[in-house]
């Protein structure tokens, strides 16, 4: 098994016909993942390396079944573009794209929540991966390989270079997912761990988070309620100083909140092993695998 997305999921990509939404879409097919169709208003009929255009998501779910929705469109309409693809009843949204108006995902984050039928990841996210299952967004499937650790995290980057540690170990993942870095995401933590603990693959997850907010500490606080199954962490931003953002929109440290060590010592507290570095990550998550046996 994996989280979100297997070897059953048919991607719809908006934006397809854009230089980002085919170079991606395109090595993600390679990749093995299903890429079904593509939508772009008013190109309806063309096709991309023979994957077939549509005007609408609606129109491309029914034709295709499309399941997951991708999106790379402009921020300025890629808050309508999810908003379409939950109208279209398609399960889950993955938004790459990043600078979307805090109040335009404000608009569309409960929007969602009303209907609660449609998922979100992101935005200003990586996506996520299966290794050896199925690829949908940015993250460059060969330092991936198929195994016991799931990995959610607020950074695309940190992701791909806690992967690649896990990897050149021979330590495999069976889903990993970025959730985005801006103040308003689709997806928390927590959504990513519930899923996690009811995965029999998943052994052990490794957590990445950052500065700003208290995400980190509400996890905490559901993995010591909640979790039988292993967590490790990493916080990053130990130096960074108060009142700046430092990469994300919301990774700013105001006052004594949302500080990496206030973060450290929650996960700490609820028996969470927290790393100072990507390569200590890996090194905690190997030792925890080997105690699992």
């Amino acid at each position: 098994m994996a989280i979100f997305i297997d070897n059953s999921t048919k991607v719809v990509v908006q934006g397809l016909t854009g230089q980002q939404g085919s170079f991606h879409s395109l090595r993600n097919r390679d990749y093995g993942t299903a890429i079904v169709a593509g939508v772009t208003p008013g190109k309806g009929g063309q096709k991309i390396e023979g994957i077939p255009i549509f005007d609408t998501v609606s129109e491309a779910a029914v034709e295709t079944g499309a399941n997951v929705a991708v999106s790379y469109v402009p921020a300025r309409f890629a808050p309508d573009g999810i908003l379409e693809a939950a109208d279209a009843a398609v399960g889950l949204v993955v938004c790459i794209t990043e600078g979307i108006p805090a109040n335009d995902m404000a608009r569309v984050y409960k929007h969602l929540k009303r209907s609660d039928s449609t998922s979100l990841i992101g935005p200003n996210c990586p996506g996520l991966i299966s290794p050896g299952k199925s690829n949908v967004g940015i993250i460059p499937g060969e330092i991936c390989i198929p195994g016991p650790v799931g990995l959610v995290s607020r950074s695309g980057t940190l992701t791909y270079q806690v992967m690649h540690e896990l990897t050149t170990m021979g330590i495999g993942q069976s889903t990993c997912v970025g959730i985005g870095g801006d103040p308003i995401v689709g997806t928390s933590f927590i959504d990513c761990l519930e899923r996690f603990e009811q995965d029999p693959e998943t052994k052990l997850v490794a957590l990445i988070g950052e500065i700003g907010g208290d995400e980190e500490e509400k996890a905490a606080d559901f993995i010591n309620a909640n979790m039988e199954t292993p967590v490790v962490a990493y916080i990053a931003g130990f130096t960074a100083p108060p009142g700046k953002r430092m990469g994300h929109a919301g990774a700013i440290v105001s006052g004594s909140k949302g500080t990496a060590q206030a973060k450290a010592e929650a996960f700490e507290a609820a028996g969470v092993r927290v790393g100072k570095n990507s390569t200590e990550v890996a090194e905690l998550v190997k030792d925890a695998l080997a105690s699992i046996g």
